[in-house]
């Protein structure tokens, strides 16, 4: 496991950083290029959607809830028996 990296964006126009794991910064960088708006477009999204958890902490749920919605959809298409 690696360290994390602290990145910093500046949202509403003021500067915040968040540190994240290289995995997640890569699973972060993918749904911003399929959403197809900027990294810090995304996280001030996350931040305005997080409540009272730490940015760092929301990103990473968001993420999980992304993978986790995906796999459902996924799943559920693939059981799906096309009418005939």
């Amino acid at each position: 496991m690696t360290r994390p990296v602290k990145r910093s964006f500046s949202i509403d126009g003021h500067r915040t950083s968040i540190s994240l794991e290289a995995a997640f910064w890569t699973a972060l960088k993918t749904a911003a290029a399929e959403d197809q708006i900027a990294i810090a477009a995304l996280v001030a999204k996350i931040d305005k959607e997080r409540g009272t958890a730490g940015l760092s902490s929301a990103v990473r749920v968001w993420l999980l809830h992304r993978l986790e919605t995906r796999t459902l959809e996924a799943r559920a298409a693939a059981l799906r028996i096309p009418a005939e």
